[in-house]
This record gives structure tokens, sequence and C-alpha cells, in this order.
């Protein structure tokens, strides 16, 4: 009887377990959350800003590092507020070589001393996200669909910081991001928009 007891128990559990894993994919809370907006189309791709949501309320992520992979043959024109880690074999392309031709990027903040220029709104923290706080990049996609239609999420998604570990789920198309102008007199909407959840798994 004590056995039949106690194995109740551990599936119990173990449902319960499963039951916050599946919670935890799909809140925003206590998460990392990666959204991607779409922010206007070029003759190749698309512009689009990368923005990582801190929604932990007591761990802060130092050294954070984003990766993904391409579903088609997407290149990186250019960046601002980070950068990718590798440039690949971009020698295919005469003239005007983009920032990252690999098909699984890895993307790292920029440092705060980092020329204007080169920057966005909320970037270049040397990769810390503390709670409640944000981190931002822009690229410019190419070899990419440019509509609605055609233009594909990168899959596979992986979202690292020195001694963490993250799980992130699958993509998914949500109502588009809407901006307000720092003047708060205009109101933009992104063309499209992906939301990317991951979980903290462990510290190693």
């Amino acid at each position: 009887m004590e056995s039949i007891f106690s194995t109740m128990i551990v599936l119990l559990l173990l449902s319960f377990s499963c039951l916050i894993s599946t919670e935890a994919l799909t809140s925003n809370n206590g998460n990392i959350t990666i959204k991607w907006d779409l922010m206007n189309w070029t003759p190749d791709g698309y512009v689009a800003v990368v923005t990582a949501y801190n929604y932990q309320k007591q761990r802060s992520v130092p050294g954070w590092k984003m990766s993904w992979r391409w579903t088609r043959k997407e290149v990186i024109w250019n960046m601002f507020g980070a950068k990718t880690t590798q440039q690949g074999d971009c020698s295919m392309f005469k003239g005007n070589i983009p920032h990252s031709c690999v098909r699984k990027p890895t993307v790292v903040d920029l440092l705060p001393g980092t020329p204007f220029n080169q920057q966005i709104a909320n970037c270049c923290k040397s990769g810390v996200l503390k709670p409640g706080l944000e981190s931002a990049f822009q690229l410019s996609v190419g070899n990419a669909g440019n509509s609605v239609k055609t233009a594909r999420m990168p899959a596979n998604f992986i979202f690292t910081a020195p001694k963490q570990q993250y799980i992130c789920g699958p993509s998914k198309n949500v109502r588009p991001t809407r901006f307000i102008t720092a003047d708060k007199r205009r109101t933009t909407t992104a063309l499209m928009t992906w939301n990317i959840t991951c979980v903290f798994h462990k510290a190693t």
C-alpha cells in the first residue's frame, strides 16, 4: 500500500513539474523574451529590431549571447548595437560584402563606448541585462522575403550567458508592436512581430 502511495506522489510531482515547464515557456513572467520586429522592407529583405527583455525578477544576465538558424540563405548586411562573432564565407558577394554570411550566427552586445553612429536605443551595455530591463540591436537581412507572405522567422534560437543556460521555445507570430516617438506625438507599428520565450534552465 505504501509503495502504491509513493508511486502516486512521484507521478503527481512529475505532472506538476511538466505543467510548470509548459507554463514557463508561454508566460512573460520569470523569463527572457526575445521580440523580433520587422520595421521596413528592403529590395532583398527587411530591417528588424531585435529586443531581449529580462522578465526575471532577481536574476541579472551578464554577457549574453544570442544565436539562431536561418531557414533560407539569409545574410546580415549590417548591424547596429551588436555584432556577430564570425563573418563566415561571403566569397560569393562582389563589391558590397555582408556583415555575416553564417547560417547560424551568434550575436553579442557592444561596449558602452561604442561610437554613437553604431548604436540604437537600449544597446551597448557589454551584454549586461539586468532584471526588468531590455537590450536591443538592429540588423538588415538580405536574401530574405520582403513581404508579410514571404518573410520567414529564424529557427532554433539559443540564449546563453556565462554560468547560465536557457531553453528557448518556438517563435510565435504575434500582434505587431506599436512604437511611440520620443515627443509622444506619433505612433508607428511594426510590419510583423515574432516572440521567442527563453526560460532559465540551470547554472553551469
